[in-house]
């Protein structure tokens, strides 16, 4: 018998999934008996599963109203974004410096499998297999830690705001390879300013997109 522990843990990411791809759309009214039904499990896991998703800020509560998908907090985003860009980085860095030629060869395959479901269209699979190269580097960083933590970011990013868009798809193919280039390199300092790139070109449009009209970089110390 699955224990409420792991059956909470399960609803989690089943909802994020949902929620970050976009089936379940902001503001959709998340039920619990709905999703007791839908992940077969009784309330009280759901109940949980609700109260971390909404530590994560992707759901809202509230009296009368009961929960949501939450909307899109742009300042919130923002401060997400600073922090997966110093931390990303850094573990980038790291990474770069512990890369064998197995796992650069690795590391190619998983950037052909990104292209390959982007040619086929299939969003959801691109989306994985950019979490997949990604976190290939930061999983081998050394710091265990620093990789579950930027998983919770990833987590409650709006990647359903960015992925499969016309405009980024190509540039971020390049900014993939320039990756994986500094790393091949051996260069730790141009591997993490590729991944620097790489999440600021990323979150750009995502402001653009909430905000309505084009946004300065957060993460310049001038910019308020």
């Amino acid at each position: 018998m699955v224990n409420t522990a792991t059956k909470r843990d399960v609803i989690v990411d089943g909802l994020r999934r949902l929620i970050v791809s976009g089936e379940l759309e902001r503001g959709s009214r998340l039920p619990q008996d709905e999703l007791a039904k839908r992940f077969n499990s009784s309330i009280t896991p759901v109940r949980e599963a609700l109260r971390v998703l909404e530590a994560e800020g992707l759901v809202v509560s509230a009296p009368h109203r009961g929960t949501r998908v939450a909307g899109i907090d742009l300042d919130r985003v923002k401060a997400t974004y600073i922090v997966r860009r110093l931390t990303e980085s850094y573990a980038m860095r790291r990474a770069a410096t512990r890369f064998s030629l197995r796992d650069i060869k690795r590391a190619q395959e998983l950037l052909l499998k990104i292209e390959d479901a982007a040619a086929a269209g299939n969003e959801l699979r691109v989306r994985q297999a950019n979490r997949d190269f990604h976190f290939y580097f930061y999983d081998r960083s050394g710091i265990p830690g620093l990789s579950d933590h930027l998983a919770l970011l990833w987590a409650s990013f709006p990647w359903d705001l960015v992925i499969g868009a016309p405009d980024r798809a190509e540039a971020s193919r390049k900014e993939h390879h320039a990756i994986l280039e500094a790393v091949r390199a051996g260069d730790p300092d141009r591997a993490a300013a590729a991944v620097e790139t790489h999440i600021a070109h990323g979150f750009l449009p995502i402001a653009r997109r909430i905000s309505g009209e084009d946004v300065l970089d957060p993460f310049d110390p001038d910019t308020d």
